[in-house]
Order: C-alpha cells, then structure tokens, then sequence
C-alpha cells in the first residue's frame, strides 16, 4: 500500500468514528439531557473510547457545537427538499418520512438550557426558516407575508415551543411530537389536524382581523415615531 491510499484509508476511518461520536452524543443528549452527557458515556454508546472522542473534538463544548449544526443542517434539508416540491408536496409521504436519529427529542432537550450555546442554535434554526419560508413562497406553499423575517421566526418558536411542552401535548392531545414515530401513528393526527386548520383557514373572523391588522399598523407607525424621535 503507498503512502497515498494509507493517508485516504485513515481519513475515511476518522470521518467514519466523528460521525460515529456525533450521532451518538445526539441520541445521548436526547435520552438523558445535555447535562447528563459525560464524553465516557457517548464513547460508550460510539463504541469508542474517550480518548477517541477528544482525538476528534477537542472538548464535550465542540461535540455539543456539532451536534447543534447537525441538527439544524438535517431540519434545513428535509424542510428545503419539501419546499422545493411546492403544492404538490405528498403531505402523508412527507409526515411519515424518518430520520435515524432522534432530531426533535434532541431539540426537546436541548432548548430549556438557557445558555449562549441554545442561542445560536435558534438563531441558526429562524435563519434557515427564512430561507425555507420564502422558497415556499416561490414554490406556491406559502403566502406572501409583510413580513417574511418575523413570519418564519414566530412560527420557528411556536414549532420549537410544542417541542419543550411535548408532555402536555401528549397530555392534552394524545400525541408526542418528539416521539421519532410522529407523522407516522394514527394519534398524530390530534395535532397537525389543528395546525393546518389554523394554516389553512386563519383563526380570526374577517372583521376582527380587519380591525387587527389596522391596530398592528398603528402600532407599528408609533414605534417607528418612537425610533425617529430617539436621539
């Protein structure tokens, strides 16, 4: 064997065990918590030791960063491949399709952590629903809105919100949207039913909503006043 394939043998070897660690430190955080995750035990899980772990990523604070960007770069694609079919998205196909690992229990468990670490993750997180929202515009999903920023970050935080709360969805409705069958079980049905009614119909009545977007409008002319005025 040259010195050429060894160096490309290795790498693939390193690459394999990173993905390996990572994914393991996913299903980790998303069992236990992130502050029950100790580099013993997702090495445990890895089928690798500790010292590999560091070997790749320095310190538990770079897995964790990984993990955050995994995460939200595997949620951008699924939500960009489903934008990107338009109206003629297979909902049921899209609902029932998985993922290996356990995205939205990982999320569950990560958001109640208030620190610099979660920050960047939602913020990652509204970043890409901007960009999926107004692909969906394009592709005819989605209305227009006024506001395409605000729009994606209030529905991204109601999405992630249902996550920290998913006990007493399973409470209230039946269903947990962490569970990695969700789209998938008859019961899920207790909750999307709602969403797309909300989604697809509006909630207030037209008058009301007249009246709502006016007194919006007015507030938002105040605060910029407000804006204009500071020195």
């Amino acid at each position: 064997m040259n010195v050429c394939s060894a160096k490309a043998s290795d790498a693939s070897v390193d690459r394999t065990a990173r993905a390996k660690i990572r994914d393991a430190a996913i299903e980790t955080v998303a069992i236990d918590g992130p502050s029950g995750v100790t580099a013993r035990k997702v090495a445990a899980a890895a089928g690798v030791s500790p010292a590999l772990l560091i070997h790749h990523y320095g310190s538990m604070d770079s897995l964790r960063e990984e993990c955050d960007h995994y995460v939200a770069a595997e949620l951008r694609r699924l939500k960009s491949a489903a934008t990107a079919q338009g109206a003629s998205l297979d909902l049921l196909a899209a609902l029932r399709t998985g993922h290996p690992l356990p995205l939205a229990r990982y999320l569950a468990a990560v958001l109640t952590d208030d620190s610099p670490a979660v920050s960047r993750l939602v913020d990652e997180l509204v970043a890409d629903a901007c960009a999926y929202s107004e692909q969906a515009v394009g592709t005819g999903m989605l209305q227009p809105s006024a506001d395409p920023q605000g729009r994606a970050a209030v529905l991204m935080l109601w999405g992630l919100g249902a996550l920290v709360l998913h006990r007493h969805m399973e409470r209230l409705l039946g269903v947990d949207p962490t569970n990695p069958d969700f789209g998938r079980t008859p019961e899920s049905v207790n909750y999307l039913a709602p969403v797309y009614e909300i989604y697809s119909n509006g909630l207030l009545a037209e008058e009301f909503a007249e009246r709502a977007r006016d007194a919006m409008a007015a507030l938002a002319d105040g605060a910029r006043s407000t804006e204009e005025a500071s020195p």
